[in-house]
């Protein structure tokens, strides 16, 4: 798999990816409304990120209302807040038949391939990675996050029918990415960490596998993330899925689910990106850093990360503590 993510000796590369985009913010004086409509500005975001933090990798924003907008969902934008879909789209078989698959070029889709490919000229030294949200929580942001959990059960086939939808659309959004030159992709599936390991099984990684299946590719590697509290129930079926690593939330304990993960599979994670990177401060950022990496750093496929995206107005000296404490 990409070099990135595996150096000649067969181990991860040291150093971290922490999923860090939004906080550029503070530092190219913009709000988040502006980010999230400009690809220039999201490009200059993953460019100062590249050049002015050891990361390995560059990530593009982690906002997961893009997919369900061009859908024609209803999303509401603050100035420091990350979008957020309202309503549903969804609400029973006859809308979930009809729902159309939209084409790239509706809602702003466009504008982060476009910032992902302006993105690719600029950073020259280190891998350029785009942002999709995963199947099932695309579908629940269409169908509505807590009605989906019902629906499962109430309305099964409608949900299927959404999900169909759902990873054809990604996958072609996934392809875009490719074409302007992405190194691969960081697909985040939080809602999936909300069910048990029968609905995740049926309603996640069904369709996440198909996705992975057509468009992962030595060159082009998924990153699967899942930052729910039911993750490392369901790690069998997750590491099955094949994604070429995987990356988990604070909810659950690193090293358990390192115990677990193949050896060939990275394993990514997980500083509280709100408690740390938020609400703490340098030294309780190096304290957590030194207490994840005692507990996991012996593993060969282990790098470390934030456990979620990490927010706007996260403080920068928490994000140099975090690089600093790993280079200690």
């Amino acid at each position: 798999m990409s070099s990135f993510l595996w150096n000649s000796a067969g181990a991860s590369p040291k150093g971290a990816m922490p999923i860090l985009s939004f906080p550029a913010t503070q530092k190219l004086r913009v709000t988040v409304g502006e980010l999230v409509h400009s690809a220039s500005l999201q490009a200059q975001a993953m460019t100062y990120v590249a050049s002015h933090t050891p990361t390995i990798a560059a990530v593009s924003l982690m906002d997961l209302s893009v997919e369900a907008e061009a859908f024609g969902a209803q999303v509401s934008f603050s100035d420091w807040e990350v979008p957020a879909v309202r309503g549903r789209l969804v609400k029973d078989p006859s809308a979930a038949a009809t729902l159309r698959v939209p084409s790239l070029m509706e809602g702003r889709a466009p504008l982060c391939v476009q910032a992902v490919k302006l993105a690719k000229e600029q950073i020259v030294d280190k891998p350029v990675l785009a942002g999709v949200i995963g199947p099932f929580s695309l579908a629940g942001r269409l169908m509505g996050v807590s009605e989906i959990m019902y629906a499962c059960f109430d309305m099964p086939d409608a949900v299927h029918t959404v999900l169909e939808k759902a990873a054809e659309y990604i996958t072609t959004y996934c392809r875009a990415f490719q074409a302007v030159g992405a190194d691969g992709v960081v697909m985040a599936e939080p809602l999936a960490g909300l069910l048990d390991q029968q609905l995740a099984s049926e309603f996640s990684c069904t369709w996440v596998r198909r996705i992975l299946a057509d468009v992962q590719s030595e060159a082009f590697p998924v990153i699967y993330h899942n930052c729910g509290n039911t993750a490392a129930l369901m790690l069998p079926e997750l590491f099955a899925m094949g994604a070429a690593a995987y990356h988990f939330g604070n909810a659950v304990k690193m090293e358990d689910v390192l115990a677990q993960a193949p050896a060939d599979r990275l394993c990514m994670g997980n500083i509280d990106p709100a408690g740390q990177f938020v609400h703490g401060d340098p030294a309780s950022m190096r304290g957590a850093v030194r207490e994840l990496m005692d507990r996991c750093g012996g593993y060969p496929n282990f790098i470390p990360s934030s456990g979620c995206d990490i927010p706007a107005q996260a403080g920068w000296e928490n994000i140099e503590a975090f690089f600093a404490a790993l280079e200690e």
